[in-house]
């Protein structure tokens, strides 16, 4: 085990992430810069040869009162059921936790729900599991997401598993006038304008405009496409997808009032998918939906949306952690989910 201590470290890293199956842009050298106001670590595992058999990506933030936590989104990247390996990353992360005096060290991993192995190999390295959150507030990463397989197809086989209706919605879209562009850094303020619009109509809080130039100007063009719809010229409706190693995620959408009998965002999902087929993509992620499949429930709609394109209802894990300060992180957690609830009944009733 050892850390990332100099670029020539960063580079093989990247190198690792970007050709390991589990890879994830969360765990990449260019998402932890986008999170400059959490300082990065990185820890290696590596064979008898010196060789990267496993890494993760480890955020570290100061929290007033409480002390420093430890965050890993989507890691670790490697073989999640070497226990060897995950020894290796586990003792590289208590090592930081002493560095840092810790409280804790909190990861939500890329690891479907149902991965006993999994669970039995980290209980055994001393983490704790909880995987009983069902809506977007209880967790940082959704627990909960849609994906489509795309490795190896076509884009006619794509489509022809998409359900009926989207597959018209798609074709409306282009039959009445929709047509969709690669936006560049500028257009980020228009995208930013329907974004606010967006969240004032369904209730979430956005992120300002410099965030978006900042994921633009680590990310892009590599990493990160703007994409917005135009109907005569006009702006109504735009998506942010990250690609990173096997994958395309849909990171951020927004759109407007105006025009959404157009379904506009029904051919952006369209265009980001035919991307990920022609980077030839295992993956491509619709991000996150809540775990309450109820017709009643007031994301339904979101659900009902993505399901349409075929894609496969994903339940992760959730959160493994490792408590160095049980107590002061239990008061932590508590303070935390008090906050959201109440930033949560602010914007409802705005």
């Amino acid at each position: 085990m050892r850390f990332v201590t100099d670029e020539k470290d960063k580079r093989a890293y990247k190198e690792f992430l970007e050709n390991h199956e589990r890879c994830n842009f969360q765990q990449s050298p260019e998402w932890a810069k986008v999170k400059s106001n959490w300082k990065n670590e990185v820890v290696l595992a590596e064979d008898e040869n010196g060789t990267i058999i496993g890494a993760v990506s480890v955020l570290i933030r100061k929290i007033p009162i409480f002390g420093n936590i430890m965050y890993s989104s989507r890691g670790p990247t490697c073989d999640i059921h070497d226990i060897s390996v995950m020894k290796q990353l586990t003792d590289g992360i208590k090592e930081l936790a002493k560095k840092y005096n810790a409280i804790v060290y909190n990861a939500e991993p890329d690891i479907e729900s149902n991965d006993e192995e999994f669970r039995k190999v980290v209980t055994n390295l001393g983490y704790k599991i909880k995987d009983d959150a069902k809506n977007f507030r209880e967790e940082i990463q959704p627990r909960y997401v849609f994906r489509l397989d795309t490795k190896g197809k076509t884009e006619e086989e794509v489509f022809a598993g998409f359900h009926s209706k989207t597959r018209y919605n798609v074709r409306l879209a282009t039959k009445k006038g929709v047509v969709v562009k690669e936006g560049t850094r500028e257009d980020l303020k228009e995208f930013h304008k329907i974004m606010v619009e967006t969240g004032a109509r369904d209730g979430f809080i956005i992120r300002p405009l410099s965030y978006f130039e900042k994921m633009y100007d680590e990310l892009a063009p590599k990493h990160m496409k703007l994409l917005m719809a135009y109907y005569e010229d006009k702006p109504i409706s735009g998506v942010i997808p990250i690609m990173y190693g096997n994958k395309t995620w849909y990171l951020y959408g927004a759109s407007s009032n105006e025009h959404r009998n157009l379904m506009p965002n029904y051919l952006l999902q369209w265009e980001m998918i035919k991307m990920a087929i022609a980077r030839k993509d295992d993956i491509y992620d619709f991000r996150g939906v809540s775990g309450v499949v109820d017709e009643n429930h007031p994301q339904y709609g979101l659900y009902r949306f993505k399901k349409g394109f075929g894609a496969t209802f994903t339940e992760f894990i959730g959160e493994v952690y490792l408590p160095f300060k049980p107590l002061t992180y239990s008061m932590y957690k508590f303070a935390e989910k008090t906050f959201r609830n109440l930033r949560a009944l602010k914007t409802k009733f705005k």
